[in-house]
């Protein structure tokens, strides 16, 4: 489906919307009063509330039970969406005073403003993030045109669509297209027209946009990280529970998800004892949650049963049951699992943190750091050195909580300027 100034149309009309895009972004930019961020925010606050009452329950419901979020948990997150949350944003981010910044001196004045038009290339592993991609450009002021990821459901068009109606000065500030990344020439279209590339997705993806776009287009890249646990022998049961439900809640498919766990031995005896501690945690965790797809259980299986075979010459060790698995080995390799509730468990002393860690440096996000009291301020100084922006109890590696930022920086100053000028005062 494509969202062209309000309406929505069919994936066949494209070819004609393209040939208005640009004519219509710029004169949105010629002749469109600037949009406010309070207007933003009230329409946001107004879509969260009929969220809330259950108005598009026949889209969210199955989004909901396929990824086995309980319902009450994805309320705990609406209200990210609604006008407190996002004045704090907005506030944290571009200052309480956001349009009123200090002057340079009696003659010059600066002021913030948006970027223009950003051209944002969602990824797929949340229905709901293209969406809030283009709020968050909204929030700068910028005009937004947005390519849905391969096998949107229609979630974004959906809101978006509702966001205009709630507040129709909206419209000419949001471009939804449904085009597929083979159509390189469109996305090169695309990337012409925007000031900025907004970019989410893994190594492939940002390689691709930098080819497409010209040296006068700005990339702000969203890339896939990697997230993972770091734990002493004595953590608690309590932690290790945590942790389990977080990888069966989420199926490692996040950002934010812990990968596996490196521990602090360079004992292999030790790991694999923690080792099996952890299994006989998650798999009762496990019972509490849906079970892991059947595709993605058996395509595991497969690898598990090749693993198995390839142990003795590995040196591999793997637990398994209920479709979920642990698997122990001698390398200290930061790695994507086989996700799924398929995790890895490694060696990792504390003082090899950093030179192990810090070649992987901006491909790292969250940490899920169990410990007691006595080693937590020295082993979160030497995790925060090796490049990661977020460290957390397991259970709260793919929390929200108003404000925080994305990967280590704000996105609403990246979708910002800042313009200088000299005051004009005729001479008499």
């Amino acid at each position: 489906m494509i969202l062209y100034q309000g309406n929505i149309f069919e994936n066949h009309q494209q070819k004609h919307m393209l040939k208005t895009l640009r004519q219509d972004c710029y004169d949105t930019l010629a002749n469109e009063e600037s949009l406010s961020i309070n207007e933003v925010i009230d329409a946001c606050d107004k879509l969260a509330q009929q969220v809330k009452s259950g108005m598009y329950n026949d889209l969210i419901l199955p989004l909901l039970e396929e990824f086995d979020i309980p319902y009450d948990y994805f309320l705990t997150h609406l209200p990210m969406f609604e006008k407190p949350s996002l004045l704090k944003k907005v506030e944290i981010e571009l200052g309480k005073d956001y349009d009123a910044i200090s002057d340079l001196d009696d003659e010059n004045i600066k002021k913030r403003y948006p970027l223009g038009i950003l051209f944002h290339i969602a990824a797929g592993n949340v229905d709901a993030l293209p969406a809030y991609s283009v709020i968050e450009g909204l929030l700068a002021g910028n005009i937004n045109i947005l390519k849905l990821p391969s096998g949107d459901r229609g979630v974004s068009v959906k809101l978006l669509s509702e966001l205009i109606k709630i507040e129709p000065k909206i419209k000419p500030y949001i471009y939804v297209f449904d085009v597929p990344s083979t159509e390189i020439e469109t996305l090169k279209y695309f990337a012409e027209i925007a000031d900025a590339i907004v970019v989410w997705g893994g190594d492939g993806a940002i390689k691709a946009a930098r080819s497409m776009a010209t040296v006068t287009t700005k990339i702000i890249e969203w890339g896939h990280k990697l997230s993972f646990a770091y734990a002493t022998l004595d953590a608690s049961d309590e932690d290790l529970e945590g942790l389990a439900h977080h990888m069966a809640m989420t199926d490692q498919v996040l950002c934010s998800s812990a990968q596996g766990i490196f521990v602090d031995t360079d004992s292999r005896e030790e790991l694999d004892k923690f080792a099996e501690r952890y299994f006989n945690i998650f798999a009762e965790a496990n019972k509490k949650h849906k079970p892991v797809p059947y595709g993605m259980k058996s395509k595991n299986a497969l690898q598990l049963y090749y693993e198995e075979l390839e142990a003795k010459d590995s040196k591999k060790k793997i637990w398994k049951k209920d479709g979920i698995s642990v698997m122990t080995s001698d390398d200290s390799k930061l790695e994507l699992s086989m996700m799924f509730r398929s995790i890895w468990i490694k060696m990792l002393p504390k003082n090899q943190i950093i030179h192990q860690l810090k070649p992987y440096k901006n491909h790292l996000q969250t940490v899920g750091l169990l410990t007691d009291n006595s080693q937590f301020e020295e082993l979160k100084n030497i995790l925060i050195k090796t490049g990661v922006t977020r460290i957390t109890k397991g259970s709260d590696m793919s929390r929200i909580i108003v404000g925080e930022s994305h990967d280590g920086v704000y996105p609403l100053t990246l979708y910002s300027r800042i313009v200088e000028t000299y005051k004009y005062s005729e001479v008499n």
